[in-house]
């Protein structure tokens, strides 16, 4: 607790909490806060970043169905691969070229209902991409490629980042700074529940960590120090804004007003599993969605992970209890969002470091490169597949090697997309996407204006 720290080191988070726009100005009133607060609502967007950790195997989340692309799928994965009987089919607004049908894996129940209701799009063969590249250009290394291609560290730093230059910001952090003046409190921009915090990570804004152990803050004085002895989120900011000898300190912040918006959203009436990691922390998220008023928000950055994809073996049963938790922890937090007036304010989208190679090893997948992903919410243009849907099949044209693919399309497209949505202008969509100038198609069309 802060009582446990030094008087200065107490000051000097303060500080710095302060200038991140957490405390407001000495001078400010809570009526003056309630007034901004009131607006807060009628203005929100949020996106929430959901990592699956470790590399997706992406073959057998969306698998395709009609009879030649499933045979050639089967042919190929052997024991690895999926029974159609039990694949859940997908019918899409718009057909896909070739007769190409996709269903998804089979414990994808929930998002398979929220695909056809409109909810939830897929986006074929995305991935890192420095520029667009054919198979000649990468075979002969003739243009630029992302660093330390089907590495985890590196791809997942690809991923968070847009392969710039630098692995120093995320395009989540980018956006943050895009948008950080709308908010009133400008450290409730961006919000973590895991240490993966390079895609929250900007010029002018550094994720807020919110666990079940406390509040954590990282990239300021004391760089990862967290308020120790707390148990949850109000308890943290009760013990950093109220935990001070200085009694002028806890008189000037609008404490009040931020432990009432945490403890009035614990009321989410939504059902969401404990036993499942990722439904809890998108629980956490929706309770922070929901004091967003009180808070001041007009626009929030989530990013929240769900570990174990990295399946180099007993592929079919890993894989089969990942899908069940992400379906889980999905479908209860869109329920969440509908449950708070804001399934239309709210977009939730995946990454992976990579997707998975085709051809099997064993009863695994090795690390490939392009994936699919999904995109969910109320403004999502659902019931459609977008991108260029990959040829099934080994030494196809985007066949790096044992079925692993080039991407077709960029992950600066699929951030600027999102981007764009959240109210970033033009002109700064190539900030937030260093690349995106380089490509032609540069709104993939996955969301309503």
């Amino acid at each position: 607790m802060v009582n446990e720290l030094s008087r200065r080191a107490f000051l000097q988070r303060l500080s710095y909490l302060a200038g991140a726009g957490v405390v407001a100005p000495m001078a400010m009133s809570l009526s003056a806060n309630k007034a901004r607060a009131a607006t807060a609502g009628s203005d929100y967007k949020a996106l929430v970043c959901v990592l699956l950790d470790g590399g997706n195997d992406q073959a057998n989340t969306l698998i395709p169905i009609d009879t030649s692309s499933y045979a050639t799928y089967h042919k190929i994965r052997q024991d690895i691969a999926l029974d159609r009987s039990n694949v859940l089919p997908l019918i899409p607004t718009t057909q896909l070229a070739g007769g190409l049908k996709w269903g998804f894996n089979p414990n994808l129940k929930r998002l398979n209902s929220l695909f056809h209701l409109k909810k939830l799009a897929v986006l074929q063969n995305v991935g890192s991409l420095v520029q667009p590249t054919s198979m000649d250009q990468y075979k002969n290394r003739s243009v630029a490629l992302p660093r330390g291609l089907f590495a985890h560290y590196n791809q997942k730093q690809n991923w968070q980042s847009t392969a710039s230059d630098s692995f120093r910001e995320g395009w989540g952090g980018r956006i943050g700074d895009a948008i950080i003046k709308q908010n009133s409190h400008g450290a409730f921009s961006c919000i973590s529940t895991d240490d993966d915090n390079v895609f929250l990570t900007g010029e002018k804004t550094n994720p807020l960590k919110v666990t079940s152990d406390g509040l954590k803050i990282t990239g300021g004085i004391e760089e990862g120090s967290s308020v120790s002895g707390t148990t949850n989120f109000s308890e943290a900011l009760r013990s950093l804004f109220t935990s001070s000898d200085d009694s002028t300190v806890a008189n000037s912040t609008n404490e009040s007003m931020m432990l009432s918006a945490i403890q009035d959203a614990k009321t989410i009436s939504t059902e969401f599993s404990a036993e499942n990691t990722l439904a809890q922390q998108l629980k956490t998220v929706a309770s922070l969605i929901k004091a967003r008023d009180k808070l001041g928000a007009k626009r929030q950055i989530f990013f929240v992970k769900l570990k174990g994809f990295d399946t180099h073996n007993d592929l079919l049963g890993r894989h089969d209890t990942l899908m069940r938790l992400l379906d889980d922890a999905l479908g209860s937090f869109y329920e969440a969002t509908e449950e708070l007036g804001v399934s239309q304010n709210v977009t939730t989208f995946t990454m992976s470091e990579f997707g998975r190679t085709l051809n099997s090893y064993g009863n695994g997948s090795e690390h490939g490169w392009g994936s699919h992903h999904f995109i969910m919410g109320g403004a999502v243009k659902g019931r459609d597949f977008y991108g260029q849907a990959p040829e099934i099949g080994l030494n196809t044209a985007i066949d790096v090697g044992e079925g692993a693919w080039l991407p077709t399309t960029s992950i600066d497209q699929y951030s600027a997309t999102l981007a764009k949505w959240f109210g970033v202008s033009d002109n700064n969509l190539t900030m937030v996407a260093p690349n995106l100038h380089k490509f032609n198609n540069q709104d993939l069309g996955f969301m309503s204006s």
